[in-house]
């Protein structure tokens, strides 16, 4: 469901590459944790992945779609909450919810019901008529996350998403990824806390200075390497990033 082959973004007339050539799938039922240090270029593939950025080389598809050729129709298929809130705090969190529900052409009467299930799931409901620039900075990561998933997108790209949330808020987001991948949609979700990483994907990938350092398969890794933990792994391979790695 996300395919991208040889994923080239340089800077600065072609002088540095932010991500260089680097190539992965994501299947239908996938939790896929995308890891990397600061700088790594985490963000930057999220945000080509998204259609957010232009890139150099290489190519994107969501759900088949090439997001150069047909870029609406891809994007239709992504909820994308950002690692910092890109949202419109003169808005009321209603008017927010409901204007990103307009962009993706949701019904009314099933917009009703996504945004009462979802507000009542991250305790937004009695917010909503608020205006956005009132919130705390958990609250307008609740309404980011409410309103990435309001038209129920098979694909689901979360950059540091628990980032602000109380615990039970975490949860239940960890819950509905489950459930999303379960279904047989995908979730592909960045985040600095390996713990959280560990339980809950299904695939890891780790890259450094812009490259592909590994995938690996979760249920694997605890066969495999029962006495290492994701954490110690992950830093292993980025402090010898230089070296090459195969996929475990």
């Amino acid at each position: 469901m996300i395919e991208i082959t040889g994923l080239v973004k340089e800077y600065n007339n072609n002088k540095i590459k932010a991500v260089d050539n680097i190539s992965l799938n994501v299947e239908g039922g996938e939790i896929f944790g995308f890891l990397g240090p600061n700088g790594a270029g985490k963000s930057t593939t999220i945000k080509c992945l998204t259609g957010i950025l232009p890139f150099s080389q290489g190519n994107i598809k969501i759900c088949g779609i090439n997001i150069k050729d047909e870029p609406v129709k891809a994007k239709m298929n992504i909820g994308y909450v950002p690692d910092e809130h890109i949202i419109y705090e003169g808005l009321t969190g209603i008017e927010y919810i409901s204007f990103i529900a307009d962009v993706f052409e949701v019904p009314v009467d099933e917009r009703k019901q996504r945004i009462e299930k979802y507000s009542r799931l991250f305790e937004m409901h009695g917010n909503l008529n608020n205006k956005i620039s009132s919130y705390s900075h958990g609250m307008k990561q609740k309404i980011s996350l409410i309103s990435a998933l309001v038209h129920e997108p098979k694909v689901w790209v979360l950059d540091e998403p628990m980032t602000g949330l109380d615990p039970q808020a975490s949860y239940n987001l960890k819950q509905l990824m489950a459930e999303h991948a379960s279904a047989g949609n995908v979730v592909f979700f960045s985040s600095h806390v390996l713990e959280v990483v560990q339980k809950v994907c299904t695939k890891v990938a780790i890259i450094d200075k812009g490259k592909l350092i590994t995938i690996c398969d979760m249920k694997e890794l605890k066969e495999k390497r029962a006495d290492m933990s994701l954490e110690e792994l992950f830093l292993n391979l980025t402090k010898n990033s230089g070296a090459d790695h195969d996929n475990l």
